[in-house]
């Protein structure tokens, strides 16, 4: 039976290649951008097997009307998929606190504003999968990611705790967590302050590397596409998805900077 998709960040990037993946396999689906003109070509493609809307994920009443209209359009509201987030590099000590606040609340709070919103129609189904795209910066951080990392964290212990929560119910959580994927997170996306001398040698060898493998990453989104739908077809599936292609793993995002930087 086709299923019914809720995909925050559906533009670009990951969201973009499973909102694809999605469609191209007869599933329907709800596409949210906070652009959603960048999906037209989706809607040209696949009619009305496709809904977009807008959405900022930091805006509670978007999100909702976002969820609702998966419930009303298509009946129901099988997978989310809290993909949308952006990061900034600079080192702790020269990030304004705008920009702190500001990569916490779409990180972070977005994905529990999402969540929330769509946990009473899952609840009353008895069924539904949840993906939180976290990163493998929720795990190991990186000089220079302060924010984006410390909000991928707190996402880690949030969808830990809904796991247990929302199991009894018949919701899934499962939390991907990519390392270098040819998506825009390191181009037009992301924004960077360059650093003092103090911190040249940290946050600036950081900056260097993301600008160098910028677009030649190894892994590829439309494989890690592919490996979320599978997932969502499993009727036990893991709490964390680390391995999102089938010839690409990043075991520690320390192992590829430290290569980087020839400390090994």
């Amino acid at each position: 039976m086709s299923k019914v998709w809720l995909i925050t960040g559906s533009s670009r990037g990951f969201g973009r290649s499973l909102a694809e993946a999605v469609l191209a396999q007869g599933d329907q689906l709800v596409a949210t951008a906070r652009k959603p003109e960048q999906l037209e070509d989706l809607v040209d493609r696949y009619g009305e097997q496709i809904h977009t809307m807008e959405l900022d994920v930091t805006n509670m009443l978007q999100a909702e009307a976002a969820v609702q209209a998966a419930a009303t359009t298509f009946g129901r509201l099988d997978v989310l998929v809290n993909n949308a987030g952006y990061a900034n590099i600079s080192a702790i000590e020269e990030t304004t606190m705008e920009d702190f606040r500001s990569q916490i609340e779409t990180n972070f709070w977005g994905v529990v504003q999402v969540t929330k919103a769509a946990l009473p129609v899952l609840r009353e189904q008895r069924s539904g999968h949840i993906f939180q795209f976290s990163s493998i910066g929720g795990r190991s951080g990186a000089p220079g990611l302060g924010p984006y990392q410390a909000a991928k964290w707190a996402v880690e212990g949030f969808s830990e705790v809904l796991a247990k929560e929302v199991d009894p119910l018949g919701i899934k959580v499962t939390l991907i967590e990519p390392g270098g994927f040819r998506t825009d997170w390191a181009g037009s996306s992301m924004e960077h302050v360059t650093p003092s001398e103090e911190y040249k040698n940290t946050v600036g060898l950081l900056l260097k590397y993301v600008r160098e493998s910028s677009g030649n990453q190894p892994g590829d989104p439309s494989k890690a596409a592919q490996a979320i739908l599978t997932i969502a077809d499993e009727e036990y599936p893991p709490l964390r998805l680390l391995r999102v292609s089938t010839d690409f793993y990043i075991n520690d995002l320390d192992d590829e900077i430290s290569r980087f930087m020839n400390l090994d």
